[in-house]
C-alpha cells in the first residue's frame, strides 16, 4: 500500500484517551525467561514442543506460560485452507465465562461476518495437569472478516478510506481489539476478558503457569504448525495474576516473546503514545511489539530497517559495514533511537504472512547480546545421505531445548535426527 502511516496514527487517537496513565513502577529484580522458537517446512505436533519447553521449565516460576503457532492444519481448526488464509482467527480468553455474550454482543457481532466460532477444547478437571494452580481462561475462537458497510465507515470517519482494502481492514481489527482490551482487562476493576490474537493463521495460548502446561491442558499435543514459539515467564515486570501478563504478545499478525528487560521502558512507551499506541499490561514486551508492528506494518519498513530500528547496529559492528550501509543505518538510529529498547534482552518472533503463504520466525537480540540465545538447523545435507526433505530452524534460550525437540521428533520420524547441523550465536540485531 501507499505511505498512510501518519493517518493511521491519527486515527488511533481517541484510543489513546482511553488508556491508563503511566505510572513508574518499583525497581524489580531481573528476570530470566526460557524462549523457544522453531519453524519447519513440515508440520510439527506440539508434544514436540512441550519436551522442548519442559527442558526450561527452571526458567519460569509458574506466573506465565504461553505458545504461539502460525501455519495451521485448517482440519485440526475446523475450516477449509481458504477460510484459514482469508479470515482473522479471532481469539479471546474469558477469564470470565459469563462475559462471553457482552464481548460478542459488543465487539464481534455488530462488526463482524462469522465464517466459524466455537470453544476451544481443553481437560475437564485443570487439576488434572500437574503443577496447574490457577485455572486457565475459557477461549472462544472465531473466523472472522469484516462486514463490508461496517469497513466502509471506518475508512470515511477515521480518514482512511484511500487505505487498501486488506490494510484498512488490518487497522479496523488492531482498533477493534484494543477497545475490547480496554473494557474488559485494562480498565479499572475485575479483568473479565482480553483478546489473544486476531492475525490471520496465527494462534496464541497463554494462562498463569508453564509453556507446557498450556499444552497439556489446551490438548494440543497432536495440534501442528509450521511454526511455534514458547515462553516461560520469571517476570519483573507487568501484571502476573492474570495470563494477560504472560507471554507472547501480539502485534497484528505477529506473536513475539521475550527474555529481559528494558532498562528504558518509561522511554519507549512515550515514544509510542506520542504516536497514539498507548499502553494496556503494562510490560515491556507489549512494547516490544508495538514497535515491531508500528515500523513494520504502519511505516512498511523493510525488515532489515525494522531490525535495525529495535537493534542499533553500533562499535566494531557498525565500522565494518560499507559506507552506503554505514549512512542508511545512522539515518535510521537518528530518526528512531529514542525508541529502540536499551538494556539485556532477546526476543523471538512468529509472524504469519498468508496472503504469500509464508510464514517466519525470527530472532532479534540487543546490540551487547546481554541474554543467552543460541541458533540451530537442521537439514541433513551434512550426513553423507539422501536430502530428507525436511528442514528445521530452531531458536531457545538454551541448547538442551533444542536438542530435547529434536530427540522428540527423531524418536516419532525417522527423518530428523537427534542434533542438528549447524549451531550459532547470532550477532547483536
Amino acid at each position: 500500500m501507499d505511505n498512510y502511516s501518519d493517518l493511521i496514527l491519527e486515527s488511533r487517537k481517541p484510543l489513546l484517551d482511553l488508556a491508563p496513565t503511566l505510572k513508574r513502577t518499583e525497581d524489580s529484580a531481573e528476570g530470566g525467561c526460557g524462549v523457544l522458537g522453531l519453524a519447519a517446512n513440515v508440520p510439527i505436533a506440539g508434544k514436540h514442543v512441550l519436551s522442548a519447553s519442559t527442558q526450561m521449565h527452571n526458567r519460569g516460576n509458574g506466573k506465565g506460560g504461553g505458545i504461539a503457532m502460525v501455519g495451521l492444519d485448517p482440519a485440526q481448526v475446523e475450516v477449509n485452507a481458504e477460510t484459514l488464509r482469508s479470515h482473522y482467527l479471532l481469539q479471546i480468553a474469558l477469564l470470565d465465562p459469563s462475559a462471553r455474550e457482552e464481548v460478542e454482543r459488543d465487539f464481534i457481532s455488530p462488526y463482524f461476518d462469522i465464517a466459524h466460532a466455537y470453544e476451544l477444547p481443553h481437560l475437564g478437571d485443570y487439576h488434572s495437569v500437574d503443577g496447574l494452580d490457577v485455572r486457565p481462561p475459557d477461549v472462544w475462537r472465531y473466523f472472522v472478516r469484516v462486514k463490508p458497510d461496517v469497513l466502509a465507515a471506518f475508512g470515511h470517519d477515521s480518514g482512511l478510506s484511500a487505505l487498501k482494502p486488506r490494510a484498512l481492514e488490518d487497522e479496523f481489527v488492531y482498533q477493534n481489539s484494543y477497545k475490547l482490551n480496554v473494557k474488559f482487562y485494562a480498565s479499572l476493576g475485575e479483568k473479565r476478558a482480553f483478546v489473544l490474537s486476531h492475525g490471520r493463521n496465527l494462534s496464541v495460548l497463554k494462562i498463569v503457569g508453564y509453556a507446557e502446561q498450556v499444552v497439556a491442558y489446551y490438548q494440543l499435543e497432536e495440534q501442528s504448525a509450521h511454526v511455534w514459539i514458547a515462553h516461560q515467564r520469571y517476570p519483573t515486570k507487568g501484571r502476573v495474576w492474570h495470563p494477560g501478563g504472560a507471554h507472547p504478545f501480539i502485534g497484528l499478525n505477529e506473536a513475539l516473546v521475550h527474555n529481559g528487560d528494558f532498562s528504558n521502558y518509561h522511554a519507549v512507551s512515550e515514544y509510542l503514545r506520542q504516536r497514539n499506541i498507548g499502553q494496556l499490561f503494562l510490560t515491556d514486551t507489549e512494547v516490544s511489539v508495538q514497535l515491531f508492528d508500528l515500523w513494520d506494518r504502519v511505516y512498511e519498513y523493510p525488515l532489515e530497517i525494522t531490525l535495525e530500528a529495535m537493534a542499533p547496529t553500533t562499535e566494531h559492528d557498525f565500522s565494518m559495514l560499507p559506507p552506503e550501509k554505514q549512512e542508511l543505518y545512522k539515518a535510521v538510529q537518528r530518526t528512531h533511537i529514542h525508541g529502540s529498547p536499551d538494556g539485556p534482552w532477546f526476543f523471538i518472533v512468529a509472524r504469519s504472512k498468508a496472503d504469500e503463504d509464508q510464514f517466519e520466525l525470527l530472532g532479534i537480540t540487543d546490540t551487547s547480546m546481554l541474554r543467552p540465545q543460541v541458533f540451530a538447523l537442521f537439514e541433513n545435507r551434512d550426513q553423507g545421505i539422501e536430502y530428507s526433505g525436511v528442514q528445521i530452524g530452531l531458536i531457545a534460550s538454551e541448547r538442551q531445548a533444542i536438542h530435547a525437540c529434536l530427540r522428540s521428533l527423531s524418536n516419532e520420524d525417522e527423518r530428523f535426527k537427534p542434533l542438528a547441523d549447524k549451531y550459532w550465536n547470532a550477532r547483536g540485531g
